[in-house]
């Protein structure tokens, strides 16, 4: 099967394993790798319209994590910033306050070892500063069934989870683990929101078409990819990063394999891979796993307005 009847199977039959490895196996300078971008901007196109949105994530502490993670500037093992910082309530529910009727999404993110009724406390008083229509989700450590109940009573919609690319090998986090809390996730009845990351020159076509899959096994409605980003002083700084056109090629089969019914990003913002489908970018403050800064919005962070700009540079509107 050419790349031309995968595709056009695509809108009404999913596609296996098998036709998700051949569209990844795509050359990135071949007339085919256009006609790949073109099916995934028509799905997106058709889907979404016009509608962009623009998520933002605050990062509320800054300090050595257990995960080890070997592309991450907060692991424990290679702690890579200058200090330890952890967000006041104050400054927390100020940034909330400012961002809540520019932003469609708040995503609160913490090192795995963050205490987690603490945040939900912060969950609770951050929520109260939102409009009814911005999700609020969380991207914490793993955890079980009680505590997905006390995310969705604390008013989180969802929450960000996955298995990494590598997971258990390039980190220090068992990929079981991670999955039994997708399905604690799936089972107190949040959202999933779902990334095929951190995507590096080693990883393999098969590799990704799992976590492909896997996104599709949950029917997530918010899906995304992210490369890996070289930092310098962490273990995998070496092994460099895919280019723009490689991560747009995996933005457009993602989108077209798991077809999100609400929005497709790409980490960080890609101009390509704004060709292949993608409606939705992230802003960020605080701590990052890609950045030595202790706040990301003097460095790599996107602000909302630069989000927002991008969106609309390809006719994607709030």
């Amino acid at each position: 099967m050419n790349i031309t009847e995968i595709l056009n199977q695509a809108e009404s039959a999913p596609l296996t394993r098998e036709q998700i490895v051949a569209l990844l196996n795509t050359d990135n300078h071949s007339p085919a790798f256009y006609q790949l971008l073109s099916k995934a901007n028509e799905m997106s196109r058709k889907a979404y319209g016009e509608k962009g949105y623009v998520f933002l994530q605050i990062g509320l502490n800054n300090a050595p994590c257990s995960g080890n993670c070997k592309f991450c500037s907060l692991a424990a093992s290679h702690y890579g910033l200058a200090e330890e910082v952890d967000k006041s309530e104050a400054e927390i529910l100020a940034i909330a306050r400012e961002a809540a009727h520019k932003i469609d999404a708040l995503f609160l993110m913490t090192t795995a070892d963050y205490p987690v009724e603490r945040f939900l406390e912060m969950g609770r008083k951050v929520k109260a500063q939102l409009p009814e229509n911005v999700l609020l989700i969380a991207n914490i450590g793993d955890f079980g069934m009680e505590t997905a109940r006390k995310l969705k009573e604390a008013g989180f919609t969802g929450v960000y989870h996955i298995v990494r690319l590598n997971e258990g090998v390039d980190t220090e986090l068992s990929p079981q683990i991670r999955t039994a809390t997708l399905d604690a996730i799936a089972a107190a009845g949040l959202d999933l929101i779902y990334c095929v990351e951190p995507i590096g020159p080693e990883h393999t076509y098969d590799q990704i078409a799992q976590e492909i899959l896997r996104a599709r096994q949950y029917h997530v409605d918010i899906m995304a990819c992210m490369r890996r980003v070289a930092v310098p002083g962490t273990p995998l700084f070496e092994k460099g990063e895919i280019s723009d056109l490689e991560l747009a090629k995996i933005v457009a089969v993602s989108r077209i394999a798991v077809n999100p019914k609400i929005s497709m990003n790409v980490h960080e913002p890609n101009a390509v891979a704004m060709l292949a489908g993608v409606n939705q970018l992230y802003a960020e403050t605080g701590s990052n796993p890609r950045d030595k800064e202790t706040d990301t919005r003097t460095s790599r962070g996107y602000s909302i307005e630069c989000a927002r700009q991008m969106l609309a540079q390809y006719g994607y509107t709030r």
